[in-house]
C-alpha cells in the first residue's frame, strides 16, 4: 500500500460518479446467489480492457472489444452460471444483452461493456436477462458495489473489492474495483473479470497504457491451476468527475495514477489467488537478484505454477527441492549453485536452501511457518538486480472435488 493512498470504502461505486447493483435474474438454478450485475457511470468515461489470450474467447469479449474501440463506455452488463462461449449465437446475445441494458439505462448499446462468465458450451438463455436488467437498473445506487461484486462470482467463496483515494492537481481522486476468479487462472491475460473504476480524468490513450503496463507485473503473474480462461478480461472506466487536469502524457500524475492502479490491482491479485478453487493458503513467490525482469518473472511464475510445490504447500511440507525443481525447468537463464530458497509467515522466516544446495534447518520451525493463511517463498537467484512476484495458492482435495462436477 502506498503511503499517499487510503482505503476507503465503497469498490466501483467509491469514485464519484459510479453505481452499481446486483441481482438473481434465474440463470443460476440457486435463487440466493445473484447473476446479474451492472455498473453505471452518470457520464460518458474513456475505457481501457485487456482480454484472454485463448484462441477459444467468449463472444462477449469479442463484442466489448468492439464497443470500446473508441475509447469510451458508460456501463458494464455481466452475467454468472454461463460464460456465452462456443455457441453458434454468442455475439447475438451479447449484443442483445448489451441492447438492452442501453435501454434501461438511456445510453448507446456500443457504450456498453458486456461480460459473461460460467459453463462453456452451453447456450445462455436471454430471457431471464431480459426480464432481470430492468430490475436490475431500477436498483442501482451508490451501496451497490457488494451487490455487483456477488454476482459476477462464479466458484468464488469471497467477493473481492477494494477502492482507494489519491490526490492529482489537488484534486481528491478514488479509484475502485471488483473482481471475480477462483479457477481457470493462469496467464496470460486475462484469466479472470476485473472491473475497475475512477473518477480521475485520463484519455483513453494514457489509460490504456497505465492498464497493459500494471497488468505485466500484477494479473498477469497469478496462476492457480494453469488453465487459461476463455472469457475473461480486466476493464477500467475513467469518467473524469473529480475534476482533475486530464492526464494525457508522462508525467508525475501519471506516475501517481500508476500507483493507485497498482495499488487496486495487487489488491485484487492477491484476493483471486488465495481464494482459488479449494486453496486453503495464499502463496507469494518473491524473486530477486535475476539477471533481468524476464528471468525474474520466469522462475516466478514457475514456482508459483508447480503442482508439485502447491501440493506441498498445502501439507505444509518445506520441500524446498521442488522450488530448485522448478526453477530448473523454468527455462530462465540462472545458475542454479547461486539460489537461496527460504519460506516467510507471520509466524517467521527459515531459509533452507544456500548456494543451491540445502542447509540443515528445523522442519517443526518449518511446519509452523508453513501452517499459515499466507506463505511467501523467497528465492534469490544472487545474479543480478531484478526482482519479480507471482501469486498462486496451494493444491487441495477440494480442487478435484470443485471440478469433477461443475458443470453437473
Amino acid at each position: 500500500m502506498n503511503t499517499d493512498m487510503k482505503i476507503v470504502e465503497g469498490g466501483v461505486c467509491a469514485a464519484k460518479g459510479f453505481v452499481a447493483g446486483g441481482v438473481h435474474c434465474g440463470i443460476r438454478k440457486n435463487r440466493t446467489k445473484r447473476d446479474l450485475s451492472m455498473i453505471f457511470s452518470k457520464v460518458r468515461a474513456t475505457a481501457a480492457a485487456t482480454y484472454t489470450t485463448n484462441l477459444v474467447k467468449g463472444a462477449p469479449l469479442t463484442v466489448t472489444k468492439n464497443h470500446i474501440s473508441d475509447g469510451y463506455a458508460q456501463a458494464v452488463i455481466c452475467n454468472s452460471g454461463n460464460a456465452n462461449t462456443c455457441n453458434a449465437d454468442g455475439v447475438e446475445i451479447a449484443e442483445k444483452m448489451s441492447a438492452l441494458c442501453a435501454d434501461a439505462l438511456g445510453i448507446s448499446a456500443s457504450d456498453v461493456v458486456v461480460a459473461s462468465t460460467g459453463v462453456i458450451g452451453q447456450p445462455l438463455n436471454l430471457a431471464p436477462i431480459a426480464e432481470g436488467i430492468p430490475v436490475l437498473a431500477a436498483s442501482l445506487s451508490e451501496d451497490g458495489s457488494d451487490a455487483a461484486a456477488q454476482g459476477i462470482m462464479t466458484t468464488d467463496v469471497v467477493k473481492k473489492e477494494i477502492a482507494v483515494e489519491f490526490s492529482l492537481g489537488g484534486k481528491t481522486c478514488r479509484i475502485g474495483g471488483i473482481a471475480k476468479g477462483s479457477g481457470m487462472i493462469h496467464p496470460n491475460m486475462a484469466t479472470m473479470l476485473v472491473f475497475i473504476t475512477t473518477d480521475a480524468a485520463i484519455s483513453a490513450k494514457m489509460l490504456g497504457k497505465a492498464l497493459s503496463t500494471d497488468i505485466k507485473n500484477t494479473f498477469n503473474m497469478i496462476s492457480v491451476d494453469g488453465d487459461t480462461s476463455t472469457n475473461d478480461m480486466v476493464t477500467v472506466l475513467a469518467n473524469g468527475m473529480a475534476g482533475n487536469a486530464e492526464i494525457t502524457e508522462d508525467g508525475a500524475d501519471f506516475e501517481t495514477f500508476m500507483k493507485a492502479l497498482n495499488t487496486v490491482n495487487v489488491y485484487l491479485c492477491r484476493m483471486i489467488a488465495g481464494d482459488g478453487e479449494g486453496a486453503t493458503k495464499l502463496l507469494e513467490c518473491k524473486v530477486t537478484g535475476a539477471k533481468d525482469e524476464a528471468n525474474a518473472k520466469t522462475v516466478a511464475k514457475s514456482v508459483i505454477c508447480s503442482n508439485l510445490l502447491k501440493a506441498a504447500m498445502f501439507g505444509a511440507d518445506a520441500n524446498w527441492g521442488r522450488v530448485l525443481c522448478a526453477i530448473g525447468y523454468s527455462g530462465a537463464d540462472v545458475d542454479v549453485n547461486k539460489v537461496d530458497v527460504s519460506f516467510r509467515s507471520v509466524k517467521g522466516e527459515i531459509a533452507v536452501c544456500k548456494n543451491g544446495a540445502g542447509i540443515p534447518f528445523s522442519e517443526e520451525k518449518a511446519k509452523e511457518i508453513l501452517l499459515e493463511k499466507e506463505i511467501e517463498i523467497l528465492v534469490g537467484l544472487g545474479d543480478g538486480a531484478s526482482d519479480a512476484t507471482a501469486y498462486g495458492c496451494d493444491l487441495t482435495y477440494d480442487y478435484v472435488k470443485i471440478n469433477g462436477d461443475y458443470r453437473t
